[in-house]
């Protein structure tokens, strides 16, 4: 029989491209998104590439009442990978009790349920940002590395999340949870049927590129070039969206069928770091598209350099980030290209 997954903010980007390899992987899932900052759309093109449309309830986490809804009306759910939140740094600096409500509300609220609906077990969507700025010594930063105090709201979300979790598994409640730490997600389905569709200006690196590749923004801006890294511009680990969403698939396989310890941390990144002006040179040899852009200041928080070590999760989860990032970034490419062309943006 197969087993039932709810996944919270599941049209979204990540946890679109996870309901897809679930599916893949044999599991039934029961998608919970508000829609706050994705499109109902998305279920079109996950129906597409699986023939399979997942279940679907337009519900805020955070509304203890409609979650448990939720529960009742398909019982038998087995696990939970929890995407929904709210996940703009800048965004939480300038609205920091939005951020606190939303982001701990929602995950006290499905802690408090799963006891009582008798699911096993929660693969928690964390950050590397918990880690803050490594020193030299702990790069590439491992699960051990220290915590460091967050540089945002949304970054102490994640820190308190996983205490949260951890210490209501120590109190004794019968569950189970993986913490994912990633590092920067990018690209899109090889289908192009879903991607990520930021809502307004992107906040992210990726977006950027390919909308000012396609026209939309008219440059975009590197904002740094005096960093201590190699060519002045700051460093991260870009984890393609795909094997991203397959490391969900280990850990819920993990939770549910494997004896472990009551809480696991792991990070999913590739394991190399590749700097800002990489990106822009991988993007434009991946595409054959030039890219209109100049250098800006600094932006405030931002991280100068990390990346992580991802052995754990390779030998441990038996998983391993294996796309190559030309074609991460021509995936990228393909999904804005679609966009346009369906008149979307």
């Amino acid at each position: 029989m197969k087993k039932t997954i709810l996944v919270t903010g599941g049209t979204g980007f990540i946890g679109s491209h996870t309901t897809v390899e679930l599916q893949e992987a044999g599991y039934d899932v029961v998608i919970v998104d508000n829609l706050s900052n994705s499109k109902i759309e998305v279920l079109d093109g996950i129906e597409k590439i699986t023939g399979i449309r997942p279940a679907f309830e337009q519900v805020d986490c955070c509304d203890r009442q409609g979650l448990e809804a939720v529960f009742a009306n398909y019982p038998g759910i087995a696990g939970i990978i929890h995407f929904a939140a709210s996940k703009a740094v800048g965004e939480s600096v300038e609205k920091p009790l939005l951020y606190y409500r939303n982001n701990i509300n929602s995950l006290i609220n499905l802690l408090e349920l799963m006891p009582k609906y008798d699911v096993k077990g929660i693969i928690f969507s964390s950050s590397c940002t918990v880690y803050g700025q490594p020193t030299a010594e702990n790069l590439p930063v491992t699960e051990q590395a220290p915590i460091q105090k967050a540089l945002s709201p949304y970054g102490n979300t994640k820190q308190i999340n996983e205490e949260i979790i951890q210490d209501f598994i120590h109190s004794g409640a019968p569950i189970k949870s993986v913490i994912l730490r990633y590092f920067n997600p990018i690209g899109a389905h090889p289908s192009a049927l879903i991607g990520e569709l930021p809502l307004g200006v992107p906040m992210n690196l990726i977006p950027f590129v390919t909308q000012t590749a396609i026209g939309i923004r008219k440059e975009l801006k590197v904002f740094g070039n005096d960093y201590n890294t190699p060519d002045g511009t700051c460093i991260r680990d870009y984890i393609y969206v795909v094997d991203l969403a397959k490391a969900h698939v280990a850990a819920m396989t993990r939770v549910l069928e494997q004896e472990t310890d009551a809480v696991e941390v792991f990070n999913i990144g590739t394991g190399r770091g590749l700097s800002t002006l990489e990106v822009i040179k991988g993007f434009e040899k991946a595409t054959g598209v030039k890219l209109n852009w100049c250098f800006a200041p600094r932006r405030e928080g931002d991280i100068e350099k990390v990346w992580g070590n991802v052995d754990k999760a390779n030998k441990v989860l038996g998983w391993k980030a294996e796309t190559p990032i030309e074609d991460v970034l021509a995936s990228a490419w393909k999904w804005q290209v679609r966009l346009r062309d369906e008149g979307v943006m």
